[in-house]
């Protein structure tokens, strides 16, 4: 993105932060970690969007018609939902700007996934009847592939290589529902990882923080800073993360998208601390795959997810 377009996204994120009136500390480390994500070069003031998203000089409409790829976009929603989840909670008036953003970026609407307990109903979300038995061999293959990849993202100094971690994991929960027979969208995607309390757009601000929040960054934020550099530092985070929501959708796809709720968060929770421990089998295979990426792959992934 050029200067403009982050520009465009910071100034987003920031509306997004004072969309309840209020503004916290969370927030603001969401804010300053995006800001130092785009690079020392990016010459963008958080001051200058500051006063202009406080003075309300700039309609959301101006802004978000700044931002023409879909792929800028599609990361100026993601960045806001991750401001606004990253207290925990989004209240009605943080819902009503996303669902305002998401009509001025054109991204449609959200999508709603199906009722915990129902049988899928007739339709495009309908599941055909499978013509041979799903290959669950190949699905832990593929998770741990994308886990090792999006690990690997996680250890490149150029902090928005981290953004394609969550296109990254949005694709493999959509081939893993296809492996099943379902059709899935990208707001299903989303939404189906929200009831399950993954949050893949404050996950998305999170890694960016922990690979960007160093040095002067780090010390300005105090033990919270040093606390996210380190435990980043491996590449652990987005390997866990990736296994975890790859486990996860096997089972829920697999089990006929049956899960409670509160089953589907308790079961991430599990597979987290299971990815974290499965992380030392694979750190290798991480630094290694690290080794061969370059910007020019890390935005085709964001473009072309594998």
């Amino acid at each position: 993105m050029n200067t403009t377009e982050q520009k465009a996204v910071l100034t987003i994120a920031m509306m997004a932060a004072f969309a309840d009136g209020e503004n916290s500390e969370v927030e603001r480390t969401a804010l300053r970690g995006m800001a130092e994500s785009f690079g020392p070069d990016a010459r963008i003031s958080l001051w200058d969007i500051y006063q202009d998203v406080v003075d309300r000089r700039r309609p959301l409409g101006d802004v978000t018609a700044q931002l023409v790829a879909p792929e800028a976009r599609a990361m100026a929603y993601d960045l806001a939902a991750g401001v606004c989840e990253a207290d925990g909670t989004v209240n009605e008036k943080e819902r009503a700007f996303l669902d305002s953003l998401r009509g001025a970026l054109n991204l449609g609407a959200a999508a709603s996934p199906p009722p915990a307990a129902a049988a899928p109903a007739a339709g495009p979300d309908a599941v055909p009847p499978l013509l041979e038995p799903v290959d669950t061999g190949a699905i832990d293959k593929m998770v741990i592939n994308y886990s090792i990849l999006n690990g690997a993202l996680e250890l490149l100094p150029h902090g928005l290589a981290t953004m394609a971690i969550v296109p990254l994991q949005m694709r493999m929960v959509y081939r893993i529902g296809k492996r099943y027979g379902y059709t899935l969208d990208r707001g299903h995607v989303r939404d189906f990882l929200a009831t399950a309390g993954v949050g893949l757009a404050s996950q998305a601000v999170e890694s960016v923080a922990r690979g960007v929040l160093g040095g002067l960054a780090g010390s300005l934020l105090g033990g919270l800073g040093r606390a996210v550099v380190g435990a980043g530092a491996s590449g652990a985070f987005g390997f866990a993360g990736t296994y975890a929501i790859g486990q996860l959708a096997n089972r829920y796809y697999a089990g006929g998208r049956k899960m409670e709720a509160a089953v589907l968060r308790d079961t991430y929770a599990r597979l987290l601390t299971e990815g974290r421990g499965l992380f030392s089998q694979h750190a290798g295979a991480v630094q290694a795959r690290a080794s061969t990426l370059n910007p020019t792959d890390v935005i085709n992934l964001v473009r072309n997810p594998p």
